[in-house]
Order: C-alpha cells, then sequence, then structure tokens
C-alpha cells in the first residue's frame, strides 16, 4: 500500500491532523513520547504528544495485547485500500463495505484519472430537461398504491440535544445520576473543549455537505472549503488523491463526519478566531440500522480528557472554581494535571481561535477506551506536516473579501478554488441540468407518501416510526423535502429521489421525544441535524410481491434482533449522548448571551428592560452574588455606551463584536478586576471585508436562534426565616415579583395548586381540566375570562404553557430558591378515578393545536391565525365534553373550605418563620476558592471545654474572647485555589460529602488569634492530607485581623509571642469534606 492510499491505514498512518482536538486519557500504562510535528508557523509544540501520569502499578502484557485486538478491527475497517490493490483484490480483508451499499471503483488519483472529477458533475445530463421537467412537475400526482416502496437512508446527522438546558448545578447532577454506581471500575468520565462555531457535517462529495438544518447555501460551501484546505496542509502535494479517497471511502461505507467549523466569516460567536478552522466532533457510521457514533478510540476525533470516578468528580469541582472566569489558558492548565493522560491536539485553541472558552462537553464512556486510545497513540504518532513549503492557494477570507456582488458568487468561488478532487458536483448549491437551486424544492406531500409507502428495510421502517409520532403529537418540527440532484439521471414517473431534512423548531421537542422514548423503547433517537436520502418508487405486482415478503421477512428477522442487542452492541460508544453534558464557561455567555442576545432588548425595550434581561439570565445561570455585581455595574455602561453611539438603530447580532470587543478591552484595562471579569478582550480580527454575504432573515446554522430564551433554570436566592411585621407578606400565585419584593423589603409567598405534574409542566392534565371547568362556569370576571368568552380555553392553554418544559420538581425548586417557600392548595382528591378518556382527548387535542398555532403566529389571537376555524370549533367541544362531565369534575376536588384552611394554616407557618423550606439538591457554585473539611461548633466547644477543664488559662482565654458566642462555623483548610491552585482544589472532590476523622493535637492561642492544630484520617482507606504548611481550625481572630494570619501561630509560639498546650491525649471529632 502506497504510503498515500489510506486515510486510517495502521500501516501507513497518514492523518486528518487538522482536525484533531487536544487529547486527555486515563491509563495505568506509560510510552515513550513521540517527537511532535513542526506547525506550519514554525513553531514546536508542546514535547509530548500524550502525557501519562504514574501507574500505580505496570498493566500485564495480556491487558495489553487484549486493548491491541479490541482496536485492531475498527482501525482495520477504517483502512482504505489503493487502487492497486482494489484490481489486484487484495486488501478486501482490510474493506468493511455495508451490505447493499454501492461500492464505487472510481480511481482515487485524480491525476490519472481525470474522469472521476467531472463525471459527478456531469450526472444528469443523460435525462432529456424536457422530460425531466415534466416527471418534476407530474410528482405531486404520483399516487401510492400496494405496489408503492419507500427507501430511506440517513445521510447526515449528529447527536441527541445536549443536556444544557438545565442550569450547571443540575446538569452535575444529571451526569452523576445517570452514571451508574460502579463508574469507577466499569466507566471513565471524557471531557472535551468547546470550540465556538458551526455545527458542519460531512457525507463526501455524494453523500453531501450539510449545516444543521440546511445544505447548499454558503454555510456549507464554507465548511466544504475548509476541510478542503486542510487536507492540503497535512498532505501538501498529495491532498488531491487523499481528498479524493476520502470522499470515496465515506461513500462506500456510508459514513457521516460530524465538525464544529470556526471561522470569521459566517459571523460572531463569542470570539472571532484567528484562522478558519473545521475539528472533528463526531464520526457515524450509517448503515441499515440505528446510526452508530464511533468512540473515540475509533475515530481519533476530538479533545478528551479521560479519567475515572475520581477525576470526574475533580473536574466538576475545577469546572466549580473556573466557570466565572475561565479562559483556555488555565482551564487547559486545569485539566492537564486533573486527567490521567493529556494529548495536545493539532489545533491549539489560544492560537488558532483565542483565549475565550466556549464551554467543556463531558460525557461517560467506558474503561475500554483508554487502553484502546493509549494504543493507538503508540502506534500512530503524530507525523510532520508536509505543507510547511506548500503553496495552500488563497485562504478563506481572501476569497470572501474578493467576491462581494452576492451569495452565489461567493458560494461558487468557494467551490471552484477547493478543486474538483475534493467537490467535483456542485448541484447542491446549483442545480443540475437547467434546474436551478430554486427548482428543488418538492412538494409537501412527499412526507404523506412517504409515511404511506411499504418500507424496503429496518431503517425505512424506524424512520416512518419516528416521523408518524412527532407528526401524531404536533411537535414543532418541520420534514423539508427537495429533490435529489445526485440522483437525477435516474429519476422517472414512478422512482423518485428526494432528500428530506428533519428540522427541529424548539428545543423542548427533544426533552418531549425523549418521554416518548421512555415509553416506547423501541424508538429511534431523535437527532440533531437529521438529513434523509429517500427513494419512492413502484414495482410491477410480481416484484412488488416479491419485495414485500422479502421486507415483511426481513422486518420480522431485525425487529427484536437489533432491538433486542442494541444495548449490548452500541454501549456506551452509541448511547453515550444520553450521559452527555455542555458547561459553558461566564466569560463567553458576557459576550453572547447578555450582549449580543440582549441586544435586541437594549435597543427595542430600553435600558430597564435589558437589566431585567441581564439579571434574570444570571440568576438563571446561578452567578455568584459578586460577579452579578460586577456585571451589572460592565453591563449598564455598555447600555449606555453602544445606545448612545447607535441611537435607535440596532447593532447587527452578527457583527456584534465591532463594537463589543473594543469597549470590552478598554473596560479591562481599568484594573484587575475588571480584567479577570472579562477575561481575555484585544487584538479584534476585523471582518467586514471578508465577511460572508448571507440572506439577512436566515439562520441556517441555528446556534443563535436557539441560545437566545433558552435560558437555564435554577435561580438562587437566600431563604426567608422569619417576616418582620414592618417589612410585610405578599401572597401571590407564580409571576414577576421579585423586583416589588425588593423595593418594599416584603417576603413574597408563591401559593401553588398541589398537583403531581407530568414530565414537561407541573400541572396535570387533571388539574387543567378542573381550572377550565372552572372558568368556564363563573359570570362577571373583571377581565372577561369566563363563560362568555369566545377564547377561554386556549387562555387557559396560554396559562398553562407558561411552565411547560419543567417537572413538578424543577417548579417547585425554583420557587424554594427564588422566594424560601411554597404554600401548596390542595385542589384534587388522591383517591379519584383516571380522567375519562374523552376529556384526555378534547385537552391533547387543545394542547397540540396551541402548539402550532404558536409555532406559526406567535401569541396572536387564536381567531386571527390560519388556525381560526379549528379553534372555535375546538372551544365547543371543549365546552360540551366537560359539561358533560361536570359529576367526575366535580366529584374529583377537595372541598373549598378545606383548601383555604390548609391554605391559611401555612401561611400563617410562613410568617412565623415554622415552615421548613425542603432540600432541592442544588447548591451554589462559580465561587468555589477553597476545599476544606467542614466542623460543626458545637464539638469544637466541647473539645475546648475539655481542654479549659485541664487548663484554667485556656479557660480563661475561652470565656474572655466569648468564643461560644462568635463561633459559628470552623473548618479545616485542605487547598486554597490562589494558594496552591485549581486542580489541587480539585482534587478533593471524589470525597467531597464524606466524614473524615479529625484529631486535635494542640491549642494554640495569642491576643489576637486562636486555632486548633489538627491531624485529618482517611475516607475509604485514602488518607486526607491538608496542602497548608501547618494543617489547623482557625477559632478566633481579633477585630483587623485576617483569618489567614492564624498561619503564623507556630513561628508565634516559638517565639514566645503566643501559646501552645498540647491536648493530651488528642481528642477526635468527624468532619464534611466541602468545597467553599
Amino acid at each position: 500500500m502506497s504510503p498515500t492510499s489510506s486515510l486510517f491505514s495502521p500501516h501507513a498512518p497518514r492523518r486528518l491532523l487538522p482536525l484533531l482536538l487536544p487529547l486527555r486519557l486515563s491509563s495505568s500504562a506509560a510510552a515513550a513520547a513521540p517527537a511532535m510535528p513542526r506547525r506550519r508557523d514554525r513553531t514546536q509544540p508542546p514535547p509530548q504528544e500524550w502525557k501519562p501520569k504514574a501507574a500505580e502499578g505496570a498493566s500485564s502484557s495480556s491487558t495489553t495485547a487484549s486493548a491491541a485486538a479490541e482496536i485492531a478491527a475498527p482501525v482495520e475497517r477504517l483502512t482504505l485500500a489503493s487502487p492497486a490493490a482494489a484490481r489486484a483484490g487484495t486488501g478486501a480483508a482490510q474493506l468493511w463495505v455495508p451490505r447493499g451499499y454501492s461500492t464505487s471503483t472510481t480511481n482515487a488519483s485524480v491525476a490519472s484519472s481525470p474522469s472521476s472529477s467531472s463525471s459527478v458533475a456531469d450526472a444528469g445530463h443523460g435525462v432529456d430537461s424536457v422530460k425531466l421537467s415534466k416527471i418534476i412537475k407530474g410528482a405531486p400526482d404520483f399516487a401510492v398504491d400496494n405496489n408503492t416502496f419507500i427507501e430511506a437512508k440517513i445521510r447526515a446527522t449528529f447527536y441527541p440535544k445536549f443536556e444544557n438546558e438545565k442550569s450547571d448545578q443540575e446538569t452535575h447532577k444529571v451526569f452523576n445520576d445517570a452514571a451508574p454506581p460502579n463508574i469507577a471500575i466499569i466507566f471513565m468520565c471524557q471531557v472535551t473543549l468547546k470550540h465556538s462555531g458551526s455545527l458542519f457535517m460531512y457525507a463526501g462529495h455524494l453523500g453531501g455537505a450539510y449545516a444543521k438544518n440546511s445544505f447548499g447555501n454558503v454555510y456549507t460551501a464554507v465548511g466544504v472549503f475548509v476541510l478542503g484546505r486542510l487536507f492540503r496542509e497535512a498532505w501538501g502535494k498529495d491532498a488531491a488523491k487523499m481528498q479524493a479517497e476520502f470522499n470515496d471511502f465515506l461513500e462506500k461505507n456510508h459514513i457521516c463526519i460530524s465538525m464544529e467549523l470556526v471561522t470569521a466569516v459566517l459571523g460572531d460567536h463569542g470570539q472571532r478566531p484567528k484562522d478558519d478552522y473545521v475539528v472533528i466532533t463526531a464520526v457515524t457510521e450509517l448503515g441499515h440500522g440505528k446510526p452508530k457514533f464511533y468512540s473515540t478510540a475509533e475515530g481519533i476525533y476530538s479533545r478528551d480528557p479521560y479519567c475515572g470516578r475520581k477525576s470526574a468528580t475533580s473536574f466538576f469541582a475545577a469546572y466549580d472554581a473556573l466557570c466565572e472566569e475561565g479562559t483556555a489558558t488555565p482551564v487547559c492548565k486545569a485539566l492537564d494535571e486533573i486527567a490521567d493522560i493529556s494529548v495536545p491536539g493539532s489545533k491549539d485553541h489560544v492560537k488558532v481561535q483565542g483565549e475565550i472558552l466556549e464551554g467543556l462537553v463531558a460525557r461517560i464512556v467506558s474503561r475500554e477506551s483508554s487502553s484502546q486510545m493509549e494504543e493507538v497513540l503508540r502506534n500512530f504518532p503524530q507525523p510532520m506536516l508536509d505543507s510547511v513549503d506548500s503553496d495552500l492557494g488563497p485562504s478563506l477570507r481572501d476569497i470572501c473579501a474578493a467576491n462581494r456582488s452576492d451569495e452565489k458568487q461567493q458560494i461558487k468561488a468557494l467551490l471552484e478554488n477547493v478543486g474538483a478532487s475534493m467537490c467535483p458536483d456542485h448541484s447542491d448549491w446549483f442545480g443540475n441540468n437547467g434546474l436551478d437551486g430554486q427548482s428543488r424544492n418538492a412538494d409537501r406531500s412527499v412526507v404523506t407518501k412517504f409515511l404511506q409507502a411499504h418500507p424496503t428495510d429496518y431503517a425505512t421502517k424506524k424512520l416512518q416510526e419516528m416521523i408518524r409520532l412527532m407528526k401524531q403529537r404536533h411537535f414543532p418540527a418541520t420534514f423539508k423535502c427537495y429533490w435529489n440532484y445526485h440522483k437525477i439521471d435516474s429519476l422517472s414517473n414512478d422512482n423518485l429521489y428526494y432528500k428530506m431534512v428533519i428540522h427541529v423548531h424548539s428545543d423542548s421537542v427533544f426533552r418531549r421525544y425523549q418521554q416518548e422514548m421512555r415509553r416506547n423503547q423501541g424508538l429511534w433517537p431523535l437527532y440533531r441535524g437529521f438529513f434523509i436520502d429517500v427513494n419512492l418508487f413502484k414495482k410491477n405486482n410480481k416484484k412488488a410481491a416479491e419485495l414485500s415478503k422479502d421486507g415483511d421477512t426481513l422486518l420480522k428477522n431485525i425487529n427484536g434482533a437489533l432491538d433486542s442487542s442494541s444495548s449490548a452492541v452500541d454501549g456506551l460508544a452509541d448511547e453515550d449522548s444520553n450521559l452527555m453534558v455542555k458547561l459553558k464557561f461566564l466569560t463567553y455567555k458576557i459576550r453572547t448571551f447578555l450582549i449580543r442576545n440582549g441586544l435586541s432588548t437594549l435597543f427595542k425595550d430600553g435600558p430597564s428592560a435589558y437589566r431585567t434581561y441581564y439579571l434574570r439570565q444570571m440568576k438563571n445561570w446561578g452567578t455568584s452574588a459578586g460577579k452579578q455585581k460586577e456585571l451589572s455595574k460592565m453591563l449598564d455602561e455598555w447600555a449606555v455606551y453602544i445606545r448612545r453611539k447607535y441611537g435607535n438603530k440596532s447593532l447587527s447580532s452578527s457583527t456584534y463584536l465591532s463594537e463589543a470587543e473594543p469597549f470590552l478591552e478598554q473596560y479591562a484595562k481599568r484594573s484587575p478586576a475588571n480584567q479577570a471579569l472579562i477575561g481575555a478582550a484585544g487584538n479584534l480580527v476585523q471582518t467586514e471585508n471578508f465577511l460572508a454575504i448571507l440572506d439577512s432573515e436566515r439562520d441556517e446554522e441555528g446556534d443563535l436562534q436557539s441560545e437566545r430564551g433558552a435560558a437555564p433554570s435554577s435561580p438562587t436566592s437566600a431563604p426567608v426565616d422569619v417576616v418582620p411585621k414592618a417589612e410585610g407578606l405578599i401572597v401571590f400565585f407564580p409571576g414577576k415579583i421579585e423586583n416589588m419584593c425588593g423595593t418594599t423589603k416584603a417576603a413574597a409567598v408563591p401559593v401553588i395548586p398541589d398537583s403531581e405534574g407530568t414530565d414537561s409542566n407541573p400541572f396535570s392534565l387533571e388539574a387543567l381540566a378542573v381550572f377550565m371547568f372552572r372558568v368556564l362556569q363563573r359570570v362577571n370576571h373583571p377581565g372577561n375570562l369566563d363563560k362568555t368568552s369566545p377564547n377561554a380555553g386556549y387562555v387557559l392553554l396560554m396559562f398553562y404553557h407558561l411552565y411547560d418544559g419543567k417537572s413538578r420538581r424543577e417548579f417547585e425548586n425554583e420557587l424554594y430558591e427564588r422566594f424560601g417557600s411554597v404554600v401548596k392548595m390542595p385542589l384534587l382528591k388522591s383517591d379519584r378515578t383516571p380522567l375519562p378518556g374523552d376529556v384526555k382527548g378534547i385537552l391533547d387535542e387543545g394542547i397540540s393545536l396551541f402548539r402550532l398555532h404558536q409555532s406559526r403566529h406567535g401569541r396572536a389571537e387564536p381567531s386571527k391565525g390560519s388556525y381560526a376555524n379549528e379553534w372555535a370549533q375546538w372551544e365547543q367541544r371543549l365546552r360540551k365534553t366537560l359539561f358533560g362531565h361536570a359529576d367526575y369534575l366535580n366529584s374529583i376536588q377537595v372541598p373549598f373550605d378545606f383548601a383555604v384552611k390548609e391554605v391559611l394554616e401555612q401561611l400563617k407557618a410562613v410568617a412565623k418563620g415554622d415552615l421548613k423550606t425542603p432540600d432541592t439538591v442544588k447548591r451554589k457554585f462559580g465561587n468555589i476558592i477553597f476545599a476544606a473539611v467542614r466542623l460543626t461548633p458545637s464539638d469544637i466547644l466541647g473539645v475546648l471545654q475539655k481542654v479549659g477543664e485541664r487548663n484554667t488559662e485556656v479557660n480563661s482565654f475561652i470565656n474572655g474572647i466569648k468564643l461560644e458566642d462568635s463561633l459559628n462555623k470552623a473548618h479545616v483548610t485542605l487547598a486554597h485555589k490562589r494558594a496552591h491552585g485549581v486542580a489541587a482544589v480539585a482534587s478533593y472532590g471524589i470525597h467531597q460529602n464524606q466524614q473524615v476523622p479529625v484529631t486535635f493535637n494542640a491549642l494554640y492561642y495569642s491576643e489576637k488569634m486562636a486555632a486548633l492544630e489538627v491531624q485529618l484520617g482517611t475516607v475509604n482507606g485514602e488518607q486526607i492530607n491538608s496542602r497548608n504548611e501547618w494543617p489547623h481550625s482557625t477559632l478566633w481572630t481579633a477585630p483587623g485581623v485576617a483569618p489567614k494570619e492564624a498561619n503564623t501561630l507556630p513561628q508565634l509560639a516559638s517565639e514566645g509571642k503566643a501559646k501552645r498546650v498540647p491536648i493530651d491525649p488528642p481528642i477526635t471529632i468527624s468532619g464534611v469534606v466541602d468545597f467553599y
């Protein structure tokens, strides 16, 4: 096999080096570090390719051999045979080709086979344009009958929605709850840097290039160009051959590669990158079954610190310590120290993007992947780059700057510059055979026919099942269909080819779909970036009968087999998206969420509304009080600055950094505190001359829309213990009341109906039915929400959806944290019978209609939208159904007087401070400064009492400083962030909330301070040591004396300036490891 004949060959490890991100692994084995390649900027990267930590014991040879054997199969499966080997019939054992897929024999060498570059581009010319036009125009009349079949193949997809819609505290809990209890033995935590860019998926020149919800536009053209240019960086003069071979491999094996497209030409995210590049985030095999996402060892594609349970908890602790001030350099430094093995990637975040780091992605993977990855890293070291002295041609920014007339001109220039070996077919962008890109839209009936036709295989059946359910539930999603121009020469009246795009409009759909998956475990996941090739065709009666019979047999054989074995076969490599969380840094969120996403509010509604917006966001994130104060000052100044400069003309969100970055840079220069708040600023990349020309009404990638309004939930607030009479008590039903309480010093007490709720709403359908029933009986309501209102049902549904997306627990926890107490009003009897079927049916119908209306018309009145007739009919049937079950609805309610009595009793308890706030299993974070062992003051006082009984001077000292009144809390510092580093603090994460023995050996005291000398014990057999030179617990300091001064007590005692009183025998109590 020639050196350039394979992308993934174990014999010739040519590479997609520019696509790699730094990698971190856990391991028990060490290996010699091979030399790193010299970068194009002539700088030498770090001296080690991967960094193993000291192992507790050497791994056995059998373990290594086993790991090598396990990794051999996926590596060999990714091998591409050279053209000569293919013709000779050699290398076939190394090339895995899914059954049923075409195995093209196109020569990978563009130079030796010129036709390979143009054959695809010329596709479609064999079909007469007039005939083709007739086929397309007649497609809506295609009738589905018993001889009609459908074949669907997923062409591109990414992981299901990340777990990032909750606050960071909640995602920690989701991660820990999802992880198996024996995770340290079986599973590991994998952490990846989140580069700030756009989702880009590539399935080869025939499979297509895709953005998040679209294809055939400037987003995908930019992606293809950047990917192609990286081949030139990696392979130099051999890039064209490798590009063609790469495309052929993806097509033969039906593989899609997902990437983060990081570029300055497509609009602003958190920081304009210094260079344009892509990094691989997923490699997906799209066979006849469910998509298989390769593990890191199989794909080698991302920056992943692997770690066991110990490092996983340390990781979360490190994130908590850095989340409000972390930038790329300190974050990577901390991860390097925490991870067991560290591998820097070929794209350094600081060099190519900058210091502003969007976040981290954490997921659970199998422990075997560690040994597999070590084997890969040893066998396939990073080689030298071939392009150091190569002419790479014009850059992305050069091309965009030179082609400014319109979007099509830019697309054409990009595709022509990337070359025919990378992109020989431009039909997705410009059409084919006289049909332009605008003619590619297919009629809406395609989806209906897709669901009606006979499926030819298992994948098609499962996709029909998914789409049918989404349509039945009226999920806010569209199924857009386009003509597949790659198949234009195969079109006939009875053989139609389409591309289907599944576009999910709301993040809540992913949560609701997951609920459906829990009820029906045979459902396939709903992925992000979902593109399907569809073939709708007919066969004659005989062929149709044979195909139908074969299809039924196939479905029966695989229907149970694949689903029943999927958990064993796929494992975490396929299902790890369910254990994947995304955690963002405040320095990034300042720019995107608080500045960029707040622009519309600032310019439309003014500074006051903008202040309400950003305060709400920070509360939702659980931002520390200190940072909230600092940010409020900075954002208020930003609002005045940008409004003064732009007046009433809003700043564009796609170029907002042109104004925000200089402002932040100047603000950061004022003080070190401001610099820490901003993170990094300056060196702004000017994009005005090369920004891609985009349709202003389109956000094809989707990040901007989804990030806005996707605020996490779980604000924090101190609970109210007792309500002073002078400050008052406001009793309210949930709404915006916090500002009123802040200005009047009143305590707010939310009153909510007691209800079990659902997975996605804090109120049950029974509660909704009762509320509607009550409204439809009342008269003369001041707001006209009574029996005379023609839209009463719609209004109640609007109220019901105010809390959509939150479970009952999440809803109550948020109220407890914001207000300190909750009063629950009894509503439904516990022994009630289930909701009648027709009542549930009318409510489900109304909910679905509301979501359709909201998706299309927003908050417009129902009578003014396209569903006006449906609303009118539903309102009438609602009344008929509810009043038809009046006896049932009356019988399930608790008596009104009982409800009033219960509410009054709870209000009295709140006013007296007797109502205990439950533990919401959340904590404040983001301002972790140190790790410590928490001690109970009463235990400390007990120790001192015993010492005082033996020593009268100690007794007099303790009584003199009135320690019993002043000692409210005590701890033993283990590590401090500023003195010992983030990693040192985070290393205690595995022991958090664990009890540890604390032994007191001596008491030190002087006129200005007092402390107990301590010796710490073990937790689960592991010794707990303090990083302080002198482990102690500070008891008291005089006014004006900082607690850290207690560290000098041993020195003062040696100088006779303090006293040391031994405690003999030593006294031991119990403490708890925690963070502060």
